[in-house]
């Protein structure tokens, strides 16, 4: 080197330094986290990222040990990866928890590159994390949406199947079945549109007075309606809706609409005494003299059940100049809740072994809040000679019945009204009762400990309902005379 020629080591020191500088600078404004740590796991470096997402400020977090910020469940993790880190492996885009200085738990994407020594000894790691926990829960969200949604598909089918079975066993002929059965599936066409356009949050009852008894005709001055403003949850909905077909079509046909001079009065009103409830009057006047019927037709049952099933009432009185129904409901507060569920749609499969044993005689519990549903699984059960306890609509008095109720098996439903099977669940173990469930959702929403529970998943036949139970039952005996193990 010529004595000409510029001396090098200030220059390059000066270079070398303003490179560490800005990449000081991208590390400390990163919104990213961004920290090291030696092999021991202790913090050496943290930056504003990391403070900004776990709340600890450098001063409080380096010199500690990176379990810190770990949940204790997943301390297996940090083993993997330092084992990993020594053998000079980088981990990309591992997704995981962490703890923030509050205790919440944050998702994170995270990526640990080893740090080596001038020699090329691995000392330590380098942790980049990005918090993911919005992409977590709009996934999540999205996961429960189609859940629930695949859950009401199924119970909207079982709820069908269950009217089409109940319409022809009372049908005397198949024009007649087709008649009522075409009715009433366009009553709850009709009500879902509406649940449908309020984004099944609930439905007006004026709206559903009008969609199910003027049928398009809003000049029908045969018809009148007064009442304050309410608004019904989407199931109750469905069911006085209804409830409001069924004594529609009977005023069409035998009462005050079935003539000209006839009319029907629907008057309603909130009480709040004992809690906030519906009082809706249906009144016909002017129509053919009135006769109470000598047998209950499936009308008749689908009104009293489908109210009994939300702690409502209804008496029907025939006076001589028209049908008089009065109608209570308890109302509740709207809400909307949407479980955690997940598809897995299993059927019993049981791995019993050797003949089935029958279940004529047997007591079966059934739980099951939508009451169309329940009374096609009583008829099933009936007529394989069981007897029914229930059916249970509600939570607390389906755990009521598992606790008290002498029974041999249960068919469940795994969510009622929102409310989770957990505690019905718990009653059964607890008694060694042999249960299945009926359910539209998958195996995640059942209770914990439920992964080898039979499934009857909806919308079912006879023969899965009968099958499922005999298998069940079967299998309990041979447990107990010893030819299973478990």
């Amino acid at each position: 080197m010529s004595s000409d020629d510029p001396a090098p080591g200030p220059h390059a020191a000066s270079e070398s330094d303003v490179m560490a500088a800005r990449l000081a600078t991208i590390v400390a404004n990163s919104d990213d986290v961004i920290i090291s740590k030696t092999l021991g796991g202790i913090i050496t470096s943290w930056n504003g990222g990391a403070t900004r997402i776990f709340g600890y400020e450098p001063e409080e977090i380096i010199g500690q040990h990176i379990s810190k910020i770990i949940p204790p469940e997943l301390m297996d993790e940090e083993k993997d990866i330092i084992a990993r880190l020594s053998r000079g492996e980088r981990i990309e885009h591992f997704e995981t928890i962490r703890l923030t200085k509050d205790g919440k738990r944050v998702h994170i994407s995270l990526t640990v590159s080893p740090m080596r020594d001038s020699g090329g000894r691995i000392i330590g790691a380098s942790k980049v994390a990005r918090d993911i926990t919005d992409r977590k829960r709009a996934e999540e969200t999205q996961r429960l949406l189609i859940d629930e949604l695949n859950h009401r598909i199924k119970n909207t089918l079982a709820t069908v199947q269950a009217i089409a079975t109940q319409t022809l066993r009372r049908s005397a002929s198949p024009t007649e079945f087709v008649e009522s059965f075409s009715g009433r599936i366009k009553a709850l066409a009709r009500a879902h549109g509406l649940l449908t356009a309020g984004s099944f949050q609930g439905a007006e009852i004026t709206d559903l007075v009008r969609e199910q008894l003027l049928l398009g005709d809003e000049d029908d001055q045969r018809i009148s309606q007064s009442g304050p403003a309410v608004t019904l949850e989407a199931q109750p909905a469905l069911h006085l809706a209804l409830v409001l077909h069924e004594l529609g079509t009977n005023a069409r046909k035998h009462g005050a609409l079935s003539v000209v001079s006839g009319s029907v009065a629907v008057r309603w009103q909130v009480q709040s005494s004992n809690g906030r409830h519906l009082k809706l009057s249906w009144r016909e006047i002017g129509g053919p003299r009135v006769k109470a019927p000598s047998t209950q037709g499936f009308g008749s049952v689908l009104i009293e059940n489908s109210l009994r099933a939300y702690g409502g009432d209804v008496a029907v009185t025939y006076a001589e100049d028209g049908v008089i129904c009065e109608i209570n409901l308890p109302l509740a507060e709207l809400s909307h809740p949407i479980g955690a569920f997940a598809r897995d749609a299993r059927s019993f499969g049981g791995g019993a072994t050797g003949p089935l044993l029958g279940i004529g005689g047997k007591r079966v519990l059934v739980v099951e809040d939508e009451p169309l549903i329940g009374m096609v699984l009583t008829d099933y059960l009936q007529e394989a000679g069981c007897e029914i306890v229930g059916p249970a609509q509600s939570a607390e008095q389906a755990e009521q019945m598992a606790r008290t109720e002498a029974i041999d098996a249960a068919l469940v439903d795994g969510n009622l009204a929102g409310q989770r099977a957990d505690k019905i669940v718990s009653a059964l173990r607890e008694r060694r009762i042999p249960f299945a469930f009926v359910t539209g959702y998958g195996r995640e929403a059942l209770p914990p400990g439920s992964e080898n529970a039979p499934i009857i998943e909806k919308p079912f036949t006879e023969g899965q309902v009968i099958t499922t139970l005999n298998r069940l039952l079967n299998s309990v005996v041979q447990l107990r005379s010893g030819r299973l193990e478990g």
